[in-house]
């Protein structure tokens, strides 16, 4: 049973939003959880819930960064964190993974101080979600796009092994079978986007076990031909807040013949949620950003996440455990030319 350390206090609505979530899921899954944060708090709050007792344990932590702390500063708060304290019981194994709806810049650099790089990973990669057309049986609803901020600018090598790490939670954590693997560039034709784009191309290209289906161009992001999304996260930062920005758009406008037209042209068709008019790419829907090339796994939550965001991040996670995916990574990257 995977164990997962979830960080109490990160959500804006703290800690209740974490322990509402906590509760669902020992009721309703083979997760074991560990809730940190201030132990009277958080037990106060379980006893008016109902729960499974053998499911959830808490660890005492009474600092917390904030969530609009800068994140440079917030590690003066010293080790006993509830973020640092969960990154920390993960470290040690007494946890499997991390689970936070906290400052992500915060959790970036906790797991920085705390965990290991997997080998041959230079740069580290945060992973945003979002939902695209379904062409193929062996797909999954959600997509990855990644870089979306933890490394600014990449090289060819960084990109190629962003790939592997997403192709691995997309299988692990999201059901994908098979993801195609596309690189964000300004022009399908190989060797567009300048030497360094062109050099992830080639390298992409030679990856064993990856389906590289090429250069993908912005338009097509949501149209399904590809899974894991790789770019700089720069850039990968700027798509997927005007693909949330977007979403919300046609959401607001869904009743309107133009805006339903507009979001099937675009291919966010899937951010439909029938009546309640619901889009996937909501919070509560879909199930957080991974920070990816740690010997650890971690899922990051928006702050403002409700209880089934954070019961989805707690399942991705869970999943990451059960499907070894860092166990693959580790095999991609063994059989892989891009191995520093």
């Amino acid at each position: 049973m995977p164990t997962i350390a979830v960080d109490a206090m990160g959500a804006r609505a703290a800690p209740r939003v974490a322990v509402e979530a906590v509760a669902e899921v020992s009721l309703t899954r083979d997760v074991q959880c560990v809730l940190v944060g201030p132990e009277d708090d958080l037990q106060g709050i379980l006893e008016d819930l109902s729960y499974n007792a053998a499911n959830v344990d808490i660890v005492g932590a009474r600092d917390v960064i904030a969530i609009d702390e800068d994140a440079a500063t917030a590690l003066r708060h010293g080790r006993n964190t509830s973020l640092t304290v969960a990154a920390r019981l993960v470290a040690e194994g007494a946890a499997d993974a991390l689970v936070t709806a906290g400052n992500a810049a915060a959790a970036l650099r906790v797991c920085r101080q705390e965990w290991t790089r997997l080998e041959g990973i230079a740069e580290v990669a945060v992973a945003g979600v979002f939902p695209h057309a379904v062409e193929r049986g062996d797909q999954s609803p959600l997509a990855l796009i990644l870089d979306v901020g933890a490394t600014v600018h990449c090289a060819a090598r960084d990109l190629a092994t962003f790939a592997i790490l997403g192709v691995a939670y997309a299988r692990a954590a999201l059901g994908a079978r098979d993801p195609h693997v596309g690189l964000l560039n300004v022009e399908s034709r190989e060797g567009a986007g300048g030497a360094e784009l062109a050099h992830a191309h080639a390298l992409l290209r030679r990856v064993p076990e990856l389906s590289f289906a090429g250069n993908v161009e912005g338009h097509e992001l949501a149209a399904g031909r590809t899974d894991v999304i790789v770019c700089e996260g720069l850039v990968g930062n700027v798509v997927l807040k005007m693909l949330h920005e977007f979403a919300g758009m046609a959401v607001d406008h869904s009743g309107e013949g133009r805006a339903r037209s507009w979001r099937r042209r675009a291919g966010l068709a899937v951010l439909g949620g029938g009546a309640e008019r619901r889009p996937l790419l909501e919070y509560a829907s879909y199930a957080g950003a991974p920070l990816l090339g740690f010997e650890r796994v971690a899922v990051t939550c928006h702050p403002q996440a409700k209880v089934r965001a954070l019961g989805n991040a707690i399942d991705a996670a869970a999943n990451a455990v059960r499907h070894e995916m860092i166990a693959e990574v580790r095999t991609m990257l063994q059989r892989s030319a891009v191995r520093r």
